[in-house]
């Protein structure tokens, strides 16, 4: 046996069925795309969302409310969490970075403090936005607060 020996086992390669090369083939004439419409043209081809002509999905769901698009999303750390996660690591100073390691949020997220829990230790903060509630109890703490 050689290279130029070699052929597919019989009944693995079947030809391709040909299109459109007249009456007398069996598939000339409308070459097997029925008669008229979109889809007997060439180059047709029905879009993602096309429901064969039924009211589509966006259309029948009713729109409710506004959505602003300059709307600013915010993670939610309260200060019981922020108490847990100083005694745990034990450091003084905590900024965005830090809570992002401490798995917190994502470094894309923006990080907002607020005052739900109590906080005891000294902890000077770093983040996005802060509740006056969440600042007045880090500062009575002895702590401080810096917007980035």
């Amino acid at each position: 046996m050689e290279l130029s020996n070699l052929r597919p086992a019989n009944g693995s390669v079947k030809s391709r069925k040909r299109i459109g090369r007249g009456t007398g083939s069996g598939r000339g004439g409308t070459s097997t795309r029925g008669h008229k419409g979109d889809k007997a043209r060439s180059g047709s081809k029905e879009k993602r969302h096309f429901e064969g002509g039924q009211t589509p999905m966006q259309r029948r769901l009713p729109k409710r409310g506004f959505q602003n698009i300059n709307r600013v999303e915010y993670v939610p750390f309260n200060l019981g969490k922020l108490e847990e996660l100083v005694k745990k690591t034990g450091q003084q100073s905590l900024d965005v970075e830090a809570l992002v390691a401490a798995g917190v949020a994502k470094a894309s997220d923006k990080i907002k403090v607020l005052g739900n829990g109590k906080l005891t230790s000294k902890v000077n903060i770093k983040v996005h936005a802060i509740s006056a509630s969440a600042k007045a109890a880090v500062e009575a703490a002895g702590g401080s607060v810096e917007l980035v």
